[in-house]
């Protein structure tokens, strides 16, 4: 029987024992962390059949000098491409990929829309998923979101689910370790510099991108994206261009564009803009780009129409949360970074209340500070970041901001500094409530969509209690 190490026992590595197990491999995972959440997982797996190992990964050199097979290694996203467990494996020639690579050799037969990008990816794999659904195919949003892909894999295997599309969000992590995937259709949102921690610098934060994108058979490029343009139009010649302006010439041609009060493709009227809801120019990009993946695909434009005049958006993405004394509150956690931040203060009409920190990232953060002095009228920070981005708006001459520690006090905070301003200056616009971390989570939440839920729930009971 052939043997399998599966690295990270987080839900991606879990899918990827399980399919391993279900298609007849010996299969053994491992996690470098212990706590009482792994304890249970490694529980479960193990009543499956599936041996789990927690607190490090194996030494590879010292289990084949015992006699053991390690046919494969599969790595979670989460565990870096460069540790040391992992370079071993590939330098003992062990056959050694991510999950997601994993998932392609058993979904290959499908075709795939492979969405990356440092912002929009997750609205755009979203609104593409919906698309199809719309036109009648089998589609189904796996990656980065949605589903483990290899979770997806395993329906197919035990002939559960039979697929049409796979609408692939991936992200950087998962890209480095995916060396013969090839989608169909390949999406590249924006790019700017992050996960610099991981990836150390933006040339190869870059390049793994780029991998994904040079493999796919139908390429689009967001027009509208100032490094793309400079990088995309030599790299990729017969790329397919989206853009909302006049000013990108090869969308108008021959892509996707906004024009006349129509998104057209190809010269094509598809469906008036004033059908699609979603706030911000980063959103008609993100448009854009599903609707040209789904005319590549042969989609129909009354499908499409459908489609986007009921999407909703994604949660912790610009999601209206609740009006409190008609003051809009509103959760933007999935803005992990300066750029998704700063897009998000562009979305929303000001004056705004902002709620932003926790675990600080690497990158430029002075197209955000400008935002927030030309639309905010309040800055309340929280977590690790607080004190850095108390010192940085300091430095930028915005004096309104408080050190409140935590979503909590943020909350309450910003509903009192809102009512108060709304109160004393009754002939203005009603301020909103925006929670923009533009920073990780992982200071005081497992992930953004854990943060955005308990902004949700004060959010709600503040509104519950004024009803």
């Amino acid at each position: 029987m052939h043997q399998a190490y599966v690295l990270g026992l987080g839900q991606s590595g879990i899918s990827a024992a399980k399919l391993l197990k279900a298609d007849g491999w010996q299969v053994t995972v491992s996690d470098s962390s212990v706590s009482p959440s792994l304890e249970q997982r490694k529980q479960v797996l193990e009543s499956e059949g599936i041996a789990v190992e927690l607190g490090g990964f194996p030494d590879f050199a010292r289990l084949i000098e015992s006699g053991q097979n390690v046919d494969l290694v599969a790595v979670s996203p989460g565990v870096p491409w460069d540790r040391q467990e992992v370079e071993q494996a590939r330098s003992l020639s062990i056959d050694t990929i991510g999950e997601i690579e994993l998932a392609w050799r058993y979904l290959k037969h499908v075709p795939w829309v492979g969405i990356t990008g440092t912002n929009g990816k997750t609205t755009v794999t979203s609104l593409t998923a919906s698309i199809f659904k719309a036109a009648g195919l089998n589609a189904i949003a796996c990656g980065n979101i949605g589903f483990p892909a290899c979770e997806i894999a395993l329906q197919v295997l035990q002939q559960k689910f039979t697929p049409d599309w796979i609408i692939a969000e991936l992200s950087s992590y998962q890209i480095e370790s995916a060396q013969t995937v090839k989608p169909q259709i390949g999406v590249w949102t924006t790019f700017t510099p992050d996960h610099l921690n991981r990836h150390y610098t933006l040339e190869a934060y870059r390049n793994i991108k780029a991998s994904l994108i040079d493999q796919s058979t139908n390429i689009i490029l967001n027009g509208n994206d100032p490094y793309l343009v400079n990088f995309g139009a030599a790299m990729w010649p017969k790329a397919i261009w989206t853009g909302i302006d006049e000013h990108v010439v090869e969308a108008i041609a021959d892509g996707a564009c906004i024009a006349d009060g129509w998104v057209k493709f190809r010269g094509e009227p598809i469906f008036p803009i004033a059908h699609w809801q979603l706030l911000g120019e980063h959103n008609r990009q993100n448009l854009l780009m599903a609707v040209a993946a789904a005319r590549i695909a042969g989609i129909e434009s009354k499908h499409i129409d459908l489609a986007i005049s009921n999407f909703q958006g994604v949660p912790h993405r610009l999601e209206h949360i609740c009006f409190y004394e008609g003051i809009a509150f509103i959760n933007d956690s999935k803005a992990t970074n300066y750029d998704a931040a700063e897009v998000g203060l562009r979305a929303v009409k000001p004056p705004v209340v902002l709620i932003a920190g926790g675990q600080p990232k690497q990158g430029d953060a002075s197209a955000w500070l400008e935002q927030i002095h030309q639309r905010a009228i309040a800055v309340l920070l929280i977590g690790e970041a607080a004190v850095l981005f108390a010192d940085m708006l300091k430095d930028v001459g915005f004096k309104n901001y408080q050190i409140v520690e935590n979503l909590e006090n943020a909350v309450k905070q910003a509903s009192h500094i809102a009512h108060s301003r709304a109160h004393n200056h009754p002939s203005q616009p009603l301020p909103t409530v925006l929670f923009s971390p533009a920073c990780a989570s992982f200071d005081q939440f497992a992930n953004f969509e854990q943060r955005g839920d308990r902004f949700r729930q004060l959010c709600q009971k503040l509104c519950q209690e004024f009803r």
